[in-house]
């Protein structure tokens, strides 16, 4: 029981680390789903070989890096996707900007 416990609490801990007053990071909540969930699978794995503490606790770290990496992985796509949003915003902007003068010059030409 007492390693039950200890790992609830190692994932409570690992919790309020991640957890801040700012919203969290796509990285910073993969790692938390990944601890809270690791901690989950480790305990019950751990209870069937009679060491719940313990398998818990190696589940919550197991989870972190794997829930960081792949909260890393989102966040880095996130980025990107911003990043191609601007750079479409900006060529629609310049396509009618171009429609515009192409429209001006087809009336000055027609009125010549």
């Amino acid at each position: 029981m007492k390693r039950m416990s200890l790992g609830l609490m190692v994932a409570l801990l690992a919790l309020a680390v991640v957890s801040c007053s700012e919203p969290l990071t796509t990285r910073e909540t993969g790692a938390a789903i990944g601890t809270v969930g690791g901690a989950a699978v480790g305990g019950v794995v751990g209870a069937a070989v009679g060491h719940p503490g313990a398998g818990a606790a190696v589940g919550g770290v197991l989870g972190l890096g794997a829930g960081a990496l792949i909260g890393d992985q989102i966040q880095a796509l996130q980025k990107r996707q911003t990043e191609l949003e601007k750079q479409l915003k900006s060529s629609q902007s310049e396509l009618e900007s171009q429609r515009k003068e192409l429209e001006r010059l087809k009336k000055e030409s027609k009125e010549y």
